[in-house]
């Protein structure tokens, strides 16, 4: 059993920055896939962003690519979202995924963390 906890999101205006982090729980997080994935008011989650159990292989959408970036610290078990250049339209609710299942598709899950850009 793997659990996750978000922290870190906010508010801020268009064109600043936050960093989430996920700190999970269990003796096997260093083996796990992680990933970050989001959901809007009215809208399905979408897939955000993942990272391999060594940190070596990323894999980001489009509409984040060049502005966020994905690191991991298994030492501390926890993985972090660095957000740039925010835009209004990354305001969601924002989830720490673990254990991949299939492509984007994954175990475990936070509870999620608010992220609000204001503009």
């Amino acid at each position: 059993q793997v659990q996750l906890v978000e922290s870190g999101g906010g508010l801020v205006q268009a064109g600043g920055s936050l960093r989430l982090s996920c700190a999970a729980s269990g003796r096997t997080f260093s083996r796990y896939s992680m990933g970050w994935f989001r959901q809007a008011p009215g809208k399905q989650r979408e897939f955000v962003v993942d990272i391999s159990w060594s940190g070596d292989a990323t894999d980001y959408a489009a509409s984040v690519k060049g502005r966020f970036t994905i690191s991991r610290d298994n030492g501390k078990n926890t993985v972090y979202l660095q957000m740039n250049n925010l835009k209004p339209d990354d305001t969601a609710v924002y989830y720490c995924a673990g254990q991949r299942i299939g492509v984007r598709e994954y175990l475990y899950w936070g509870q999620g963390t608010q992220v609000t850009v204001s503009s």
